[in-house]
């Protein structure tokens, strides 16, 4: 399973349709690719660098792929990923809480990169070690002199010190990394993220405590350290809408054949044969798990992507695709 696994991931790292996040509920890494920039660089094993940014994964043992689809809050899309997950108790995270300086970062993707400072934010995060790395001597100084506090605490300086600075982010994982080297999003920004590459923490969302969004399907004793975002069939790597892509969308249902849950796939076969063979929607029971509910209505959207709107579908879209439940906003990456 590893090695077919490996040679699946490795494949998608030269996608340029596919972007990667590492990070938890609160403090993500996310890698993109650009539309013009040069070919990714392929790194040895299982990754590649950007002039934004890179991915590597080191370490597939205990990993298990989770397929899955959520409901997007505009009823024309739905959301699509891989979860990379490991077993809890296995995260291999250090979960400092402090500001620490770790020294020199000797796995850094690019040799030039390996003699700079790596510093722990000390987010207290199962599945990431969240890092910023530097080689400004006045940065370093500026940090060094914070450490052994959080950097959320109010009379940290560190975060005064960290944004105006934009050193590399670093998020470590048990399975790999991913280093972006762009600005940080924020005054120098325009006040949003740069396109490709980019982080975010958000103390609130950390402050729940939660490992992913109670919309993604993790299965009970099963935490995300990564996500696999391959090419959306109706929405773009910046969120905005496309024409529908087949092939893309026959890609994605091929690997929620293979690592998706078998239960919800096959209701979501069982609609589309209700929908081919002109059943009304009185011929299925609405399904009284969340996830099975959301499956059912993003078949539904699917159908009318797919193979346009009908009477019918519009039927079944009344029965069942209603606003009752909560989605996430469309953000690939997240």
């Amino acid at each position: 399973m590893t090695d077919m696994l490996a040679d699946r991931l490795g494949a998608l790292m030269t996608d340029t349709g596919a972007g990667w996040s590492m990070g938890s509920f609160g403090a993500i890494a996310e890698f993109h690719h650009v539309a013009g920039d040069p070919p990714p660089q392929p790194l040895e094993g299982c990754g590649i660098v950007t002039e934004r940014g890179g991915v590597r994964l080191d370490d597939l043992a205990d990993l298990t792929p989770i397929a899955w689809e959520a409901l997007s809050p505009r009823p024309h899309r739905w959301q699509q990923g891989v979860s990379l997950c490991l077993p809890e108790g296995r995260l291999g995270t250090a979960r400092r809480r402090v500001l620490t300086e770790l020294g020199p970062d000797a796995g850094a993707l690019r040799d030039q990169d390996r003699g700079a400072v790596l510093f722990d934010l000390g987010l207290d995060q199962p599945q990431v070690d969240f890092c910023i790395r530097s080689d400004d001597p006045v940065l370093v100084a500026r940090l060094r002199a914070e450490c052994g506090r959080s950097v959320l605490d109010p009379e940290s300086r560190a975060m005064a010190a960290i944004l105006p600075a934009h050193p590399h982010r670093v998020a470590l994982t048990r399975i790999g990394r991913i280093e972006v080297w762009q600005k940080i999003g924020g005054p120098d920004t325009g006040g949003i993220s740069p396109v490709g590459p980019h982080t975010h923490i958000l103390p609130q969302l950390l402050r729940t405590g939660r490992t992913h969004s109670a919309n993604t399907p993790i299965p009970p004793g099963l935490v995300p350290v990564a996500g696999l975002h391959p090419t959306s069939p109706v929405m773009d790597s910046l969120g905005q809408d496309r024409d529908f892509d087949a092939t893309a969308f026959a890609d994605f249902q091929a690997m929620l054949a293979d690592w998706g849950d078998a239960e919800r796939h096959a209701l979501k076969a069982r609609v589309w044969a209700a929908l081919e063979a002109g059943e009304p929607p009185s011929a299925l029971a609405e399904p009284g798990d969340r996830h099975a509910r959301a499956a059912l209505r993003i078949a539904l959207r699917q159908a009318e992507r797919r193979d346009g709107p009908s009477a019918l579908l519009s039927q079944w879209r009344a029965a069942f695709d209603r606003d009752a439940a909560p989605a996430d906003q469309d953000a690939p990456g997240h």
